[in-house]
């Protein structure tokens, strides 16, 4: 069946996954969890379970679960629990969907308008209640929500927006891709240790979309 089928390729995708070096099990399970292709074009769907980044239209693309999930591995603290999430850039809405499986609450900010939209159509039919889709400038963050216990970025910037650093709760954490020149950039952890003191962490190569600033 199309059922059984589908879920063949979600946990092929969760096992990719693993393989690429993610050990989290609850977040390999997320992955295997939620259909990549309900957030795609038909047109994408035979590319949906493959480790690639695809793009989604508007210049973005949606990142490759394996860097979805590492990312989102690093946002777990050993032993602690996600409470409250921020997510920089919606896109699509798969990441969110991810998220929303293992934080207490998520809030996605996406600035291109009809990726929003299209982020919202796509997640509707699931009925996730811990997930806020809000429009708007993901670099000033969500002060009305903060503080978080993990923040997010889908885009790489010169360096970290100081007003997401300000709203990471004490013990939280920020993984974010960020651009070292034009052409390299680099996966940064960031934890809260104190309200004044921030520990950062470098960790491997990646390749985002660049960070924007301002709505369209």
């Amino acid at each position: 069946s199309a059922a059984e089928r589908n879920a063949g390729h979600r946990q092929a995708l969760a096992a990719k996954v693993l393989a690429a070096g993610v050990k989290h099990g609850k977040t390999l399970e997320a992955i295997a969890t939620v259909p990549r292709h309900a957030f795609m074009d038909a047109g994408m769907h035979p590319q949906a379970y493959e480790d690639t980044a695809l793009p989604i239209g508007h210049s973005q693309t949606i990142s490759k679960p394996s860097v979805v999930a590492r990312m989102i591995e690093l946002l777990h603290k050993p032993r602690h629990k996600l409470g409250k999430v921020l997510e920089i850039g919606t896109g699509c809405g798969y990441q969110a969907a991810v998220l929303s499986l293992l934080a207490d609450e998520v809030y996605s900010i996406e600035r291109i308008r009809p990726l929003h939209d299209m982020a919202r159509a796509k997640l509707r039919p699931f009925r996730i209640n811990n997930l806020r889709l809000i429009y708007g400038d993901g670099i000033l963050g969500l002060p009305q929500a903060a503080p978080f216990d993990g923040i997010i970025l889908a885009a790489a910037g010169l360096g970290i927006p100081d007003a997401l650093l300000d709203q990471l709760a004490i013990g939280g954490r920020l993984v974010a891709p960020v651009a070292k020149n034009e052409k390299e950039q680099q996966l940064i952890m960031v934890e809260r240790m104190s309200s004044q003191r921030y520990q950062r962490t470098v960790l491997d190569e990646v390749f985002f979309v660049p960070l924007q600033s301002g709505v369209v």
